[in-house]
């Protein structure tokens, strides 16, 4: 049907928008009233008509667009058209115009005259709330990714709609007016000021942002002249300076490391009061919140401190990696957040060496594992055919599994070759857009490797691959198989960058592994072979995205490696990784894990420490229910084993310490305060009354912090609760954003379920910003999973109402994934049967996947008959 004989009924419930005009510049006009939370605007597109039609169907929500106000104004005429029907399609999102006559084929101009309002909703143009000299004040701000640009103004909201913005903005004349642009003039007028922006290079709409409210900011320059700024509340400039520290050098490193100049004139980074995710790479106008750009000498941890120099780089990666380079549709998403994710840790390798951060990337590509091995995880690349599926992939395939396979293929095709290739697809594709396999063809073209055959089966179909290895005869057999949690076997078969190492790093093979199953000889490492200490890893330095399951033979070879230190940290990472999921899977013994979590007695490393740590916690969840009686034995034997550990660090900072002790004091603490060990809590509670009477103390630096909160909470109980109005009394006195998210993710630790409820019903009064529910929730005591699954069903009509996008998945996931029996399986099911929405289905469908998973663990586990009294073992050979 031509698009001249359509009518409006052919343009509901479509995916995608109709091809036949496309926006070439937007003239934006906006005038936000931060009183009456109110804005009005208007919008003129210069449009390419393509082929006749007498519709233009453009995408708008939640705005009220009055049929008087829009016109079409073909160019080289005088005719301007006025239509007949405006429809608004609500459920599509869309504005469908109907015009009487055939446009012309060419070029025109749409006016479009609108009104809106500035929603408390974290997304589109939404309100934040500050303070300003103890009062109250809106600011209006932006959050278009990944479809809210519609809720600003009428648009081609899709990321291939690529034009041009001319902004301007009336606003109250004491404000700072801020969009990607810098500002060519300001024309005050008495109470308001009309901010006229310079034009942006061509890009999607999701990356526009306008900010208005009243900042300071701190600010430098890149060595080739770019002005970088840190815009904060009043008063909280100082805060900005190490993130500025960061994207000044960023900016520098990215051009290189790119081989293309950062594109914009200025770079403007914001934080937030109100911000639903971590960050936003709005071009040349990044928003962050608080906790992901401030950071504070005196009351910032180091982990605050590493988060934001990773977000600052992950965020401007984007201007390139996303920005000038552009994803096609959502289905590529992952070309933008792996990408960023993978290339953060790059950057913050260059800056700070001592951190570590390729071994704590481990812990990022653990939570890929994660969620990859449901039967319910996606492909990275993934079909989106409705506007509310988006929201949900947002989540750690995209990010966390895509930063994995992009580290696997860069470790395969070595760093210069991939970086070259890097800089000249986004050469090629600079300023328009790009899928996955334009990418796939450039490393092909530059590196000469199979890299689309290698590729596809990593991001065309979802899971990852278990390989098994024994040794037979001299020759090491492997086997390939899909690894699923729930311990059934996949179908999938994958192109497997195999990396094995013998003995010593200095024995080293690599090769593809595409077969179901095959073997290799080990001929080359026979005098290796004959050894006492001969031992084999696969996937040196955990650089793929699989596991190893090893025979027993070869495990126990493994446990003498780790124990003579004969491993990276990467390896002894990469081997308690598998074996815990392996566990989890049914596929191996609790008692080996424990015996392997033993032979880490002497581990240096923080983020396998610190791994260990999570992962012995999580045992103790799954124990409390499948073997109650033997839980006494297990966290008696965790804290003698992480005791020795704690007492070496102390609870005070050594002069001259580096960051990761800082990092694993923290943790180590923590886990020994839910461990319920007495002397932590002890002195964790004198440090705390200290600090409550002289928050300059020393006794309580930030980086223990939270372990003292942890540990106070483990006092209370509902006839006693000063710890909790102590805590309450801290949250409600700081004004640091890092703090209070300290106070809320401890105020839920508590042994006693009344408390955890309390705390709970806190998350959602007005003290508490919508964005930072999240805290609380992952802090919920393992013995409080089921009060907590209990209030989000009561108060489930609330949540779903107050919070949208990623927030309410996190209200899923975080409550119902960790309950551990078929019984609440069953419940779960019955519950969301009637209340699943489209925007969280898919995460619905792997919550309660994963309490499938947990009960069939505790099953497994009872079913072992020697817990016990390997315990007893291992806690006296301690």
């Amino acid at each position: 049907m031509a698009a001249a004989e359509q009518s409006a009924e052919q343009f509901r419930g479509q995916a995608r928008l109709p091809r036949f005009a496309a926006p070439r510049r937007y003239d934006l006009r906006l005038a936000p009233d931060l009183a009456a939370c109110a804005f009005a605007g208007s919008v003129a597109v210069g449009l390419a008509v393509s082929a006749p039609t007498r519709f233009l169907v453009l995408n708008a929500a939640e705005l009220d667009v009055a049929p008087a106000g829009v016109s079409f104004a073909p160019h080289g005429s005088d005719k301007v058209l006025q239509p007949v029907e405006v429809t608004n399609v609500p459920e599509d999102e869309i504005l469908i115009i109907c015009f009487n006559e055939v446009l012309p084929v060419g070029e025109g101009t749409l006016t479009i005259a609108f009104q809106g309002t500035l929603n408390d909703k974290m997304h589109g143009f939404y309100r934040s709330v500050y303070e300003l000299d103890g009062e109250k004040k809106n600011m209006a701000v932006t959050q278009f990714e990944p479809a809210d640009a519609r809720r600003c103004f009428p648009c081609w909201d899709e990321p291939a709609f690529k034009a041009v913005f001319k902004i301007s903005l009336e606003v109250p004349s004491e404000t700072v007016a801020l969009s990607n642009m810098p500002i060519i003039e300001e024309k005050v007028n008495g109470p308001t000021k009309i901010v006229n922006f310079e034009e942006s290079p061509i890009m999607s709409t999701y990356l526009v942002a306008v900010i208005v409210g009243i900042f300071d900011y701190v600010e430098a320059f890149t060595t080739d002249g770019t002005r970088v700024r840190v815009y904060t509340q009043v008063g909280k400039s100082a805060q900005g300076k190490f993130a500025l520290e960061v994207a000044v050098k960023t900016l520098v490193l990215f051009k290189e490391y790119f081989a293309v100049p950062y594109p914009l004139p200025k770079m403007d980074m914001i934080a937030i009061p109100d911000f639903a995710s971590g960050a936003m790479e709005n071009y040349g106008l990044v928003t962050y919140r608080e906790t992901a750009l401030l950071f504070d000498e005196k009351h910032s941890a180091a982990a605050n401190k590493q988060r934001v120099a990773v977000v600052v780089a992950h965020e401007l990666a984007h201007q390139w990696f996303g920005n000038l380079v552009t994803m096609e549709w959502w289905t590529h998403l992952w070309l933008n957040e792996g990408f960023a994710t993978w290339v953060s840790y790059l950057a913050a390798d260059q800056f700070f060496p001592e951190w570590n951060v390729w071994t704590q990337f481990l812990e990022e590509s653990t939570t890929g594992f994660k969620l990859d091995a449901l039967a319910g995880s996606h492909p990275i690349e993934v079909d989106i055919n409705h506007v509310d599926e988006i929201d949900e992939i947002f989540d750690a395939i995209s990010y966390r599994k895509g930063a994995s396979v992009i580290r696997m293929l860069q470790s395969y095709l070595g760093a210069e070759v991939f970086q070259k290739s890097l800089a000249a697809y986004i050469k090629k594709f600079a300023y328009s857009n790009a899928k996955t396999e334009d990418l796939w063809a450039a490393l092909e073209e530059g590196s000469g490797e199979p890299v689309r055959k290698l590729m596809h089966s990593w991001t065309k179909q979802q899971g990852y691959p278990v390989v098994s290895v024994k040794i037979k005869d001299g020759k090491l057999q492997l086997e390939q198989t899909q690894f699923l949690s729930s311990g059934s076997t996949g179908v999938g078969q994958w192109v497997v960058p195999i990396t094995l190492c013998c003995c010593s790093y200095s024995c080293q093979e690599k090769f593809l592994f595409n077969e179901k199953q095959g073997e290799f000889d080990l001929s080359g490492f026979m005098g290796c072979q004959k050894k006492d200490n001969f031992w084999i890893k696969l996937n040196v330095n955990q650089t793929s995205f699989y596991r190893v399951s090893y025979d027993e033979e070869l495990s126990s070879r493994l446990r003498y490696a780790i124990e003579n230190n004969k491993l990276s940290a990467a390896d002894r990472y990469g081997v308690l990784d598998d074996a815990y999921a392996l566990c989890m899977a049914g596929k191996q013994k609790l008692v080996s894990l424990l015996h392997l979590i033993a032979s880490y007695k002497d581990e240096t490393e923080y983020t396998v420490l610190a791994h260990v740590i999570t992962t012995s916690l999580d045992i103790a969840e799954m124990m409390a229910v499948a073997v109650p009686e033997e839980l006494g034995n297990l966290k008696k034997f965790l804290i003698d084993f992480l005791e020795p550990f704690a007492q070496k660090l102390g609870w005070d900072a050594k002069s001259g310490e580096g960051h990761l002790n800082a990092l694993l004091r923290g943790a180590l603490l923590t886990a020994l305060a839910e461990l319920g060990h007495e002397g932590t809590i002890n002195e964790a509670v004198r440090r705390f009354n200290v600090f409550l009477e002289d928050r300059d103390t020393p006794l309580l630096p930030p980086d223990v912090r939270k372990a003292a909160y942890v540990a106070l909470m483990q006092t209370v109980n509902k006839s006693n609760k000063t710890g909790y109005e102590s805590l309450l009394k801290i949250y409600r006195e700081t004004d640091l954003s890092q703090e209070k998210v300290r106070v809320l993710g401890s105020l839920a630790s508590c042994p006693d379920p009344e408390v955890v409820r309390e705390a709970l019903d806190f998350m959602l009064s007005a003290e508490v910003r919508n964005q930072d529910a999240i805290f609380l929730l992952r802090g919920v005591s393992s013995g409080g999973h089921d009060v907590a699954w209990q209030w989000l069903k009561e108060n489930w009509d609330y949540i779903l109402g107050a919070y949208s996008g990623t927030l309410l998945t996190y209200f899923v996931s975080t409550t119902v994934s960790p309950l551990a029996t078929d019984e609440k399986g069953d419940e779960a099911e019955e519950f969301f049967k009637s209340r699943t929405k489209a925007n969280i289905a898919r995460n619905v469908r792997q919550s309660i996947e994963r309490v499938r998973i947990n009960a069939q663990w505790v099953k497994n586990t009872k079913g072992e008959a020697d817990i016990g009294n390997v315990l007893k073992n291992l806690a006296n050979k301690h």
